[in-house]
């Protein structure tokens, strides 16, 4: 086998995707619908785009217990040995560790490339020879890469990395630092600075040199991932992993990737949006910055303001700048659309138990 035939893909589907609330909600998070009326869902046009050039086979997804139904809906066409199954959120870490884990058993060999299942691609292609050129560097080097993307203004919702001076191969550099949601005085120097990417929160990895990273560097894992790798062993697609209970709640980047020395980025040029938030929700919108989200609006007067009604209801709105209106089921949200409102309006709502 070359090394094309060791390459495997895991998205993450497991996350309640709360900064989108009220459409997207715990009982069904953002990963699960279809936002802008292309009639597939965030996970199945993830799922579409690794699909043009990863086997079948090789394509896993890992999500919570409870969106188990939502899974075999929506992508039938995935084997039940691919679904692993996260019986508790334990943070992007639990769930790569689990993942990477089972991936080894099936191929000592494997690289893999992890992708959250909430992300607008813009150019298919372009986003095809990266994944691939990433993924190749982390073979060959043994390394950890991260897909990086040009920031084009000072977004403070995401997060941002730090190249440096020199490419070690194409487009690839080590990474000076991170640095996650910064303020809009920083975000403003990172942009004008020009040394600094957008994080995708795509990464590349050879199998075993993430699992020696996690158990180097996390303590916790120290005992746990010869659990993973015992429990694996026995190839059981119902399995419970039930060392999810003994696992804090991390995150990979803050475990490993900020801390490692294996750490690369590779400067992409695909164009990407996070549909993680409100306010980052920019790609088709008008002149004026205004988002109309699979809905028929009618809009005076108004700037960055983000509009997203359930079919058959219709908009008129006046002189709003950078809100949100969006409505699902039974809560209609009317309110500036940064990350802190968004939160206090829900966290309200959930304290009076509607």
């Amino acid at each position: 086998m070359n090394a094309d035939n060791h390459r495997y893909c895991l998205i993450l589907a497991g996350g309640i995707g709360s900064r989108l609330w009220p459409v997207s909600r715990a009982e069904k998070p953002k990963q699960f619908l279809d936002l802008f009326g292309t009639g597939r869902t965030l996970l199945q046009q993830t799922y579409d785009r690794y699909a043009r050039f990863f086997p079948a086979d090789h394509i896993f997804i890992s999500t919570h217990v409870d969106y188990l139904p939502y899974i075999r809906e929506q992508l039938p066409e995935v084997d039940e040995q691919q679904i692993l199954e996260e019986p508790l959120q334990r943070g992007t870490l639990a769930a790569v560790a689990w993942g990477t884990v089972r991936i080894l058993t099936l191929d000592a060999k494997a690289t893999v490339v992890v992708s959250p299942a909430d992300q607008m691609i813009l150019n298919e292609t372009v986003f095809q020879e990266d994944i691939l050129h990433g993924m190749r560097f982390a073979h060959e080097r043994q390394k950890i890469v991260v897909l990086g993307v040009p920031a084009t203004r000072p977004e403070t919702e995401y997060g941002y990395i730090q190249v440096s001076d020199e490419a070690v191969d194409e487009d690839v550099y080590r990474v000076k630092s991170f640095t996650e949601k910064p303020t809009a005085d920083f975000a403003q120097m990172f942009v004008k600075d020009g040394s600094f990417l957008w994080n995708a929160g795509i990464f590349a990895f050879g199998a075993s040199v993430m699992l020696n990273n996690i158990f180097k560097l996390v303590p916790e894992y120290q005992l746990t991932i010869p659990r993973m790798m015992a429990d694996a062993e026995q190839g059981d697609p119902n399995l419970l992993p039930e060392f999810f209970n003994m696992l804090p709640r991390l995150s990979i980047d803050l475990s490993v990737m900020e801390r490692s020395q294996d750490v690369y980025v590779h400067r992409c040029q695909f164009g990407w949006a996070d549909l993680g938030a409100w306010a980052t929700l920019r790609e088709g919108a008008d002149a004026e910055g205004n988002l109309t989200m699979n809905t028929e609006a009618v809009l005076s007067n108004c700037r960055s303001t983000v509009i997203l009604l359930p079919s058959g209801r219709k908009a008129v709105v006046e002189g709003l700048e950078n809100y949100v209106v969006a409505e699902s089921d039974d809560v209609l949200l009317i309110c500036p659309k940064d990350r802190a409102t968004v939160r206090r309006m829900r966290n309200e709502v959930q304290l009076r138990g509607e």
